[in-house]
């Protein structure tokens, strides 16, 4: 029988939670991981969700933040699988004259790209992109912590603190370069408006010149598969379809790291925390949701932009005023005329996701969290706005709405797939100024609700490790 000196648990087997688990694995500890649902991955998994032989990813389909995490980078994952496969461009962002702007990978293709505005970009950018495998590990661990390069990220917090809006309109001149950035921005589902906006559109375009955004081979499942592959090298083991309602079910253990939202938390920890810890946890505020929809196609999306086909990412929006009209409704609990989209079309290069000569394409937009309005004529009118006969091509869709994306994974709350709202407030303390440590002194947060936040990184689950195996004194 295990002894609880050395057993660890881990609930919940999502990109984090894996990341958790290998840590205290490669520290000596005996893990196992508890996952409800019958595959494993979270929000890393790819489905078929449409019709047989259609490979769709439910949660994450574009990987800027996997091919630049500084954890997932020192771990072998090629040698379980896991292989990357880049676009010529990471992002596409169409217009209504028949144009595209794209956002090129080598930046200095990108400043000549961008015209007028390539120098403001390569300003915006350069310091990052160049020493990214340095800052990396910085930028993707709580904000409240003594930097190493202070010089590097005083210039992105500086750029960080303001809103997307503002950064866009003091710092570029076209349309084209503003509309770009607020398509970046608006990843982070909040009110572009808001302070700490444009430290999201600004990580995003770091990572598109610093490590692409590519595609895993065959899906976002490559990604759990390999990160369990590496895990049960090291002897952990992942039990599928194990459902933890409460923390007592899985028996004796020396400390427990939980893939969970603070919702879960409270549910399973029973009376594990502090009143005053609860209430903390109680009032946890939850971001937008998103409304769903995968696509079987009977040939690629037409862009009116043919150059669209050169990226794995399109941004549907039009404007920067659209954009952040759209998110400014949906941040207000509007539902916007004119939703702000992010289309993925992943055959374009995997041509092992569909039956030879079909295509898939996943897509969705920001709604009001827990929504229950169908988006779908909206959704399409703007893809048929971008891709005149876009519906000739539909072989089949599967709408998820935002309950349909918590009964499949219970971590999206109301839709929610960020792990929490990302505004100022909550990037600050996530979920509350513990971070990942709870009262609980062998229990620890490790999901998307800690920091750096959502995306698929790992970096939530590692942070949460190193605390919890520093605290029990284990190097």
């Amino acid at each position: 029988m295990t002894s609880n000196s050395s057993k660890a648990v881990v609930i919940g087997s999502g990109p984090n939670g894996l990341a958790a688990a290998i840590t205290l694995a490669q520290a000596g500890l005996q893990v196992e991981v508890f996952e409800a649902e019958s595959q494993p991955g979270g929000g890393a998994r790819t489905m078929e969700l449409t019709l047989p032989g259609f490979l769709h990813d439910f949660g994450s389909a574009v990987h800027p933040m996997a091919a630049g995490s500084p954890f997932f980078s020192s771990l072998p994952l090629r040698e379980h699988g896991l292989e990357w496969i880049h676009f010529p461009a990471p992002v596409a962002h169409p217009l209504d004259d028949g144009t595209a702007v794209m956002l090129e990978r080598d930046l200095a293709e990108a400043v000549r790209v961008l015209g007028e505005d390539g120098r403001a970009w390569d300003r915006m950018v350069r310091p990052l992109v160049e020493r990214w495998h340095e800052i990396a590990p910085e930028l993707l661990r709580p904000m409240i912590s003594v930097p190493r390069h202070p010089f590097v990220l005083a210039k992105f917090g500086l750029q960080g603190l303001r809103s997307a809006n503002s950064l866009a309109n003091g710092l570029f001149r076209s349309e084209r370069a503003k509309a770009l950035f607020a398509g970046l921005a608006a990843h982070s589902m909040v009110d572009l408006g808001e302070p700490f906006t444009a430290s999201f559109g600004i990580v995003f375009a770091v990572t598109a010149h610093a490590v692409g955004w590519p595609i895993p081979r065959g899906g976002a499942q490559s990604i759990t598969n390999a990160l369990r592959g590496y895990l049960e090298k090291l002897d952990g083991v992942v039990r599928t379809s194990s459902r933890v309602d409460a923390l007592s079910s899985v028996g004796d253990f020396c400390v427990a790291l939980c893939d969970l939202t603070p919702r879960q938390m409270l549910q399973i920890a029973e009376d594990r925390f502090t009143a005053r810890y609860q209430r903390l946890l109680s009032r946890y505020r939850y971001g937008p949701g998103a409304f769903k929809v995968d696509y079987a196609l009977s040939s690629p999306i037409p862009w009116k932009a043919t150059e669209c086909a050169r990226a794995a990412t399109v941004h549907l929006g039009g404007t920067m005023e659209e954009v952040a009209a759209s998110e400014n409704d949906t941040a207000h609990g509007h539902h916007p005329e004119r939703p702000f989209m992010l289309v993925a079309q992943p055959t374009l290069a995997d041509p092992t996701r569909a039956p030879q000569g079909k295509h898939i394409a996943w897509t969705y937009c920001h709604v009001p969290n827990g929504s229950t309005i169908d988006m779908l004529p909206r959704m399409e009118a703007q893809l048929e706005r971008f891709a005149p006969g876009f519906h000739d091509c539909v072989l089949a869709r599967r709408v998820l709405r935002p309950t349909d994306l918590q009964s499949m994974n219970a971590n999206l709350i109301g839709g929610d797939i960020g792990g929490g709202a990302s505004d100022w407030r909550q990037l600050i303390a996530r979920p509350t100024w513990r971070f990942y440590s709870t009262p609980a002194k062998d229990v620890y947060i490790c999901s998307s609700s800690t920091p750096p936040g959502a995306g698929v990184h790992g970096m939530c689950g590692y942070n949460a490790a190193k605390l919890a195996l520093k605290k029990l004194g284990t190097k």
